[in-house]
């Protein structure tokens, strides 16, 4: 995490909904670098292509670095539709990379393991608090704005 911490209290610019989408990778057998290296390296095209296309619906993503096996990334999306849209492109880096790892699943047994989980957060049920932080979170996929009702409980803020 790099950057130049903001002094004070920040929250997220946005208050509408917003789709968590956290996906992720472990690396079950080091010595089977043909089975995990593919799926390691995936990732990092598809961040990129999402980046280049504003249309495609990431708000933004951060790298979550985990144990000596485990690779993981948080990814920020305006919907749900979005997101399933780039999953089917045909076209994309997604569908092929996702029919590649299911053949070398299939031979490679549990060589390497795959996550992703989605969650839906309807407006008005999230809120984003950064206190002497650089861009971060949501706030760095949103842009972030300094939280105007200083002594305000977050709880509070949230049922407006």
């Amino acid at each position: 995490m790099g950057g130049k911490p903001v002094q004070g209290r920040m929250t997220s610019d946005g208050d509408g909904e917003v789709v968590i989408f956290l996906v992720g990778m472990r690396i079950n057998n080091w010595r089977a670098v043909r089975s995990w290296l593919p799926v390691f390296l995936a990732m990092p095209r598809m961040i990129k292509e999402l980046a280049r296309d504003r249309d495609s619906g990431m708000l933004g993503h951060r790298l979550l670095p985990g144990l000596p096996r485990h690779f993981a990334v948080i990814q920020y999306w305006e919907s749900k539709e979005k997101l399933q849209a780039y999953a089917m492109d045909q076209s994309g880096e997604h569908r092929p990379a996702w029919a590649a790892f299911n053949r070398r699943a299939r031979e490679g047994k549990d060589k390497v393991g795959f996550w992703h989980e989605t969650f839906v957060v309807p407006a008005g049920a999230h809120k984003s608090i950064y206190i002497n932080m650089p861009s971060f979170g949501l706030g760095e996929a949103l842009g972030a704005v300094p939280v105007g009702r200083r002594g305000e409980p977050a709880a509070d803020r949230m049922a407006v």
